[in-house]
């Protein structure tokens, strides 16, 4: 059973990149505009937000539990580019977290709700993603492992290859809804 985010409860900001076109693929995906996660994932995203309150900062999220046919959307439209196709887990190998209900893809915003720097946007498909990336400017750096510090700390792991991409550990221990 997923719970719904209560983004007033939790004092964070909800925005479903996949529920409008200001996505990578620039396509409505999603027909709801409320996210969904595991009860297990809401409870260590209760403890982020207040993490992140208390340095006067809110969570922004943009992607939560995703459905199987969505995920298989991704990895059928990118496909042929070499690029960009390692990006999207196959729903019938791989772990595919968010499918599972125990993913965020989040950022942090200021008292003003503007996005701190994190030198790319959700969904840069490139190396500038990756946590390790060596060329981020000092902000951008500090910001990182702020979210990093924030997410890890309630009880998240990340993943190296996306800035804003946290789950729960061990992600086969759950089932694909």
């Amino acid at each position: 059973m997923l719970e719904k985010i209560n983004s007033e409860e939790l004092q964070l900001i909800i925005d479903l990149r996949y529920a409008g076109t200001n996505n990578i693929c620039q396509k409505k995906l999603y027909h709801q505009d409320y996210s969904l996660l595991h009860p297990e994932a809401y409870a260590k995203l209760k403890i982020a937000s207040q993490i992140a309150r208390k340095q006067n900062l809110k969570l922004k999220i943009w992607d939560a539990y995703r459905p199987v046919e969505i995920q298989q959307f991704f990895v059928d439209f990118f496909a042929n580019d070499l690029d960009k196709k390692n990006f999207f887990s196959d729903p019938k190998t791989g772990s595919i977290p968010h499918c599972r209900g125990i993913a965020l893809d989040l950022t942090l915003v200021d008292n003003n709700n503007q996005e701190l720097d994190m030198a790319s946007d959700f969904d840069e498909l490139s190396e500038l993603a990756h946590h390790n990336y060596p060329h981020l400017s000092p902000q951008a750096q500090r910001n990182r492992l702020l979210l990093l510090g924030i997410m890890t700390a309630s009880g998240f792991d990340f993943y190296q290859k996306e800035w804003w991409h946290y789950q729960l550990f061990n992600p086969r221990n759950y089932q694909i809804l």
